[in-house]
């Protein structure tokens, strides 16, 4: 007596649909597969391409942020002597969109947007920058005493706000690298700590305090 297999035909919808996920998840797959492999043959055309440029586009990865794409991304918008366009670093972050707007009407700011610029390098450039400031030094720096000025990392306006400023730093580090022909020189962390009068900022603490309702006595540190 043979074995009759019965299946519910309750459970059939449940086979069906579970068959149906199983095609689109490799469907899905073999198209990540396209992608990756057309991602590598632009990859390798683009080196192909950045050969003659290779060495302006090692200098521009010496500063944070910027990796092999983005510099390759940078060069292929300003080229390598941006200086023969633009006479100045402050020329070309116009140009790139990367200066705050300046309308002003009797005195009073309207309006502190940045200018419309190159839409293919000011992707670039907030990208490098948010990279840039995961790290420490001189551009991690500036981003925390922009952040702190516009409100403090609770405020996302501030934190954007930033950022743009960080970018602005990049674009005017791109000019400098390029324009003289030198790699990046990290000015370290503490830049804006170093560069303070001692005195003057000592002054300023102490009628920081004072303004609290503290009374000040200064003693020079014996050592």
């Amino acid at each position: 007596m043979r074995n009759i297999m019965v299946i519910d035909l309750r459970v059939l919808p449940v086979l069906f649909h579970l068959r149906h996920h199983a095609l689109m998840c490799r469907l899905h797959l073999e198209h990540l597969d396209l992608l990756d492999a057309m991602i590598a043959k632009l990859d390798a055309q683009i080196e192909e391409m950045m050969v003659p440029f290779r060495v302006a586009r090692d200098r521009l990865m010496s500063i944070p942020g910027l990796g092999p794409m983005a510099a390759a991304q940078a060069l292929g918008e300003i080229g390598t002597t941006p200086q023969e366009f633009f006479a100045t670093a402050a020329k070309l972050a116009s140009w790139a969109g990367m200066c705050p707007g300046n309308h002003e009407s009797a005195g009073k700011r309207r309006s502190g947007r940045r200018r419309h610029g190159n839409q293919h390098l000011q992707p670039v450039l907030v990208e490098a920058a948010w990279s840039a400031v995961r790290h420490p030094g001189y551009l991690r720096s500036l981003y925390h005493r922009h952040v702190m000025k516009n409100g403090g990392y609770r405020s996302q306006v501030a934190k954007k706000k930033a950022i743009v400023t960080v970018a602005h730093a990049i674009i005017d580090i791109i000019w400098h690298v390029l324009a003289t022909g030198t790699p990046y020189h990290e000015l370290g962390e503490d830049y804006f700590i170093a560069r303070k009068d001692p005195d003057k900022e000592a002054q300023r603490l102490i009628a920081k305090l004072e303004a609290l309702g503290h009374k000040v006595t200064v003693e020079p540190l014996v050592a």
